[in-house]
């Protein structure tokens, strides 16, 4: 069988299938090297988003705190704890921030100046994140530990059972209640965001809560999202590389791949010629485009 049979072959037997025989075809586009920025005024950032008051920051550590920095040093504009939990992905709609609290399965519209609710919806595609023949192994960061933010915890309460996340939930559903969205995006009036579970990207009326559409991601941990233009770029953090695609079709048309020893990419926004990455090991990063 050819390479075209085989694509021909997966487009029909599922869209997570095409897109993954898809993604090896791509062109590949040469950026510059990247760069760590700063540290993350906390120490699991995992969502970004551009703005021009500055950029958002969400952590997934026991906080879930969101803080607004300065491009140029990551100085601190602001920041609150917010009413999420596990948060993956943050975007603003002008008013107020949205950000996904992965563990609880929802996508919660909060304050942008206190981080209290201001709505909360289910996440559309949410569940236990499954395996697929072919999809490349979890990857973790390369960052060496010296590196590192070191995550300050408080212990469980007595009685507390485990929490399991990521791709550890398969393995004991039962202890687990699933997860949630991660990369956001807000365009237009439509809210955007990528459910690692379903192996999709949507696009969302957030008046009416209904999904106006969706397509597949290239493999199976979507993070952050960006947009280049009419483009809508998609991390994937265990294939370490992004995926730009249409938005009005979902075609993958071009893809950046890092490099093995480069920081792990999560979160992701596009800024004035540049891509900003997070790694949840603590970092900022960014490349010129």
């Amino acid at each position: 069988m050819n390479r075209r049979d085989f694509v021909a072959l997966a487009a029909a037997a599922s869209p997570a299938a095409y897109a993954a025989a898809k993604r090896d075809q791509l062109p590949v586009r040469k950026v510059g090297k990247v760069e760590i920025a700063f540290k993350s005024p906390a120490a699991k950032p995992n969502g970004l988003q551009a703005t021009k008051a500055g950029l958002w920051i969400i952590d997934q550590g026991p906080k879930n705190e969101a803080h607004l920095v300065e491009y140029k040093n990551g100085k601190v504009i602001k920041g609150f704890e917010t009413e999420t939990r596990a948060s993956s992905g943050i975007t603003f709609d002008g008013e107020a921030i949205w950000i996904g609290s992965t563990y609880s399965r929802e996508i919660v519209r909060c304050d942008a100046n206190t981080g209290k609710g201001i709505e909360r919806h289910f996440t559309p595609g949410a569940g236990v994140i499954y395996e697929m023949a072919g999809d490349p192994p979890a990857r973790s960061s390369p960052v060496p530990q010296h590196m590192r933010q070191s995550v300050d915890t408080p212990p469980p309460k007595p009685g507390t059972p485990k929490q399991v996340g990521g791709f550890q939930m398969g393995k004991v559903s039962s202890t687990a209640p699933g997860t949630g969205a991660h990369g956001q995006e807000w365009r237009d009036g439509k809210l955007w965001f990528c459910v690692p579970p379903s192996r999709h990207v949507y696009r969302i009326n957030p008046k009416t809560w209904l999904v106006e559409k969706q397509f597949p991601t290239a493999g199976n941990r979507p993070h952050g999202i960006g947009w280049e233009g009419k483009y809508l770029w998609v991390t994937d953090s265990n294939l370490n590389a992004f995926f730009k695609h249409d938005p009005e079709t979902g075609e993958m048309v071009e893809k950046i791949q890092l490099a093995e020893n480069d920081p792990l990419p999560h979160g992701m926004t596009i800024w004035e010629g540049y891509m900003w990455y997070c790694d949840d090991v603590g970092l900022v990063c960014r490349f010129k485009l």
